[in-house]
């Protein structure tokens, strides 16, 4: 088999993989791989922004609190302080490089998003503010020879030799052949998996890939309960979604029900609160009135300022037959962003030597229960940072030679794709209606049976590319519904209509690793 050596081996080209193999680049061979192509990613499609204090009227401090008080007592406080004020230098740092964030009056534009207390949330490009951080930080990266970027190249396992990592087998799916690619630390950035669930803001990729091989290596995962669910994502009657970003609620626009009245005062909230709260607020909205949708209603704001500044979803809204300037905007909620994942220490550490995690694919501690809105983009630039540095300690060693010899070939058998698309619908249907934003122990537990069911039942075979796929998708729900089956309580975002209310024995973390039993841990 084929293989190449590397000093840094990355998994995954949103901005987290992105950033890390740009700083990485300073101090060795980088190895940036990904399975589709740089544009197409989870921070490609973010739309809100990136969240920082750096306003001189803002401080650390504030968004510090900020944070806290969305991930309802379940924030590692530590690198919640890490996250603000390492962030704070993180996106100063993107400025004085050129970065083009939004301006008004030849000053940075900040925006107002749901649990902020003030405006901290910087734009680009109006609402695409995360294809333009991956542009700009993509066209530094292509500038550096020691970067191998390795698209549409398939990640199916970790190489693990007593207990440490030592790169990864890739399948590279032009060429047909698979891949030995050899690290001496190997850095896991492949994103979140919102999209299995039949309904979610995120490309159709994002099926927590990086999350299921770190698990099938031996790593601990964390918190996989806690799913974020958007509250205004673009309803239409075909299924067809994208995002209504938050930052279109902070310009002032309103929540309304069928007969154009707001109702989020009737749920003792507003259009800013915390998502999980607003998600909750439209799914109550929806059951009482037995529809499938409310609406955002921009109607009262400058049309002028709405089409500039939100030129993206004006856009993808007519294509729909709707102007956003002169009609209400059906909205219902949607899957969006995996607050846990590979846990991870305050420098992207797993419990596997030489192996870290950063991004969405991470569990740092900073989201807690509830992440605030843009905190994620800047999660990726103060990890991304932490976990390279970290592993300078490697860089420096000989690489270890003795590899696992790998006997199976991967493949790929075309006719296997119409099977894998009939059971990703399945399960994705299965976690929306019984694992979704509200859940309850009876429809959790006849989840878990139904995916062992198709478990046991499973003739996959794991070398191939479907199968594989598969594999993934099953690990991932039920470690979706195990972790929201064990936690009998309602917290952040995670809500439970059989255990309504917060329970202090609970403010603790669900951590999973396989052949081993569940088990809460200590913040």
């Amino acid at each position: 088999m084929e293989a190449n050596q590397f000093d840094f081996v990355i998994v995954g080209a949103g901005l987290a993989g992105l950033y890390a193999a740009l700083h990485a680049s300073q101090f060795g061979r980088v190895a940036l791989i990904t399975k589709t192509t740089l544009t197409l990613s989870s921070s490609y499609w973010a739309q809100g922004g990136i969240a920082a204090a750096v306003d001189s009227n803002d401080s650390p401090q504030l968004h510090f609190e900020d944070t806290i008080k969305a991930g309802r007592k379940l924030c590692n406080e530590e690198a919640v302080g890490i996250l603000v004020n390492e962030g704070k230098s993180r996106v100063e740092e993107l400025i004085l490089m050129g970065m083009p964030f939004d301006k008004e009056n030849d000053k940075i534009a900040f925006g107002l998003e749901g649990g902020h207390s003030m405006r901290r949330v910087l734009h680009s490009g109006g609402d695409a503010t995360g294809e333009e951080l991956v542009k700009f930080i993509h066209h530094l990266v292509k500038k550096k020879k020691n970067i191998q970027i390795l698209e549409n190249h398939y990640v199916y396992r970790l190489i693990i030799r007593d207990d440490e990592c030592f790169g990864v087998y890739a399948y590279d799916i032009k060429n047909n052949k698979s891949r030995m690619i050899v690290g001496k630390s190997t850095i896991i950035a492949s994103g979140g998996g919102s999209s299995v669930y039949s309904r979610s803001t995120n490309p159709h990729t994002s099926i927590g890939e990086g999350i299921s091989l770190a698990y099938s290596a031996g790593a601990q995962i964390e918190s996989m309960e806690f799913l974020q669910f958007h509250p205004t994502s673009f309803y239409s009657v075909t299924g067809e979604t994208f995002l209504i970003s938050e930052a279109v609620r902070g310009e002032g626009a309103y929540l309304i029900d069928q007969n154009g009245k707001r109702f989020l005062e009737e749920h003792d909230t507003t259009e800013l609160s915390p998502r999980d709260v607003v998600s909750e607020a439209i799914i109550n909205e929806m059951k009482n009135s037995g529809t499938r949708n409310v609406f955002l209603d921009l109607r009262h704001l400058n049309s002028e300022k709405i089409k500039k500044r939100f030129s993206n979803i004006y856009g993808e809204a007519l294509k729909f037959g709707i102007d956003i300037t002169k009609n209400p905007i059906p909205v219902a909620p949607a899957a969006h962003y995996m607050i846990g994942g590979i846990k991870t220490s305050l420098y992207g550490q797993t419990n596997i030597n030489r192996l870290y995690a950063i991004g969405e694919t991470a569990s740092t501690g900073v989201h807690g229960a509830n992440r605030l809105a843009s905190n994620s983009l800047l999660e990726c630039l103060v990890f991304g940072k932490r976990a390279v540095d970290h592993a300078l300690n490697y860089s420096k060693q000989k690489i270890f030679r003795n590899y696992p010899d790998e006997k199976t070939t991967f493949y790929i058998e075309e006719e296997n794709k119409n099977n894998f698309s009939v059971a990703s619908a399945e399960i994705a249907n299965l976690l929306w209606r019984n694992a979704g934003i509200i859940r309850d122990g009876k429809t959790l537990q006849s989840a878990l049976h139904q995916i062992d069911s198709y478990i046991s039942i499973s003739d996959s075979n794991d070398e191939e590319y479907y199968g594989f796929r598969k594999r993934c998708l099953l690990i991932l729900a039920k470690l979706i519904i195990n972790s929201a089956f064990i936690r009998e309580e309602s917290r952040g975002c995670h809500m439970r209509n059989d255990f309504l209310s917060e329970e202090t024995k609970y403010q603790k973390t669900i951590v999973m690793q396989k052949d081993k039993e569940p088990k809460f841990v200590d913040i």
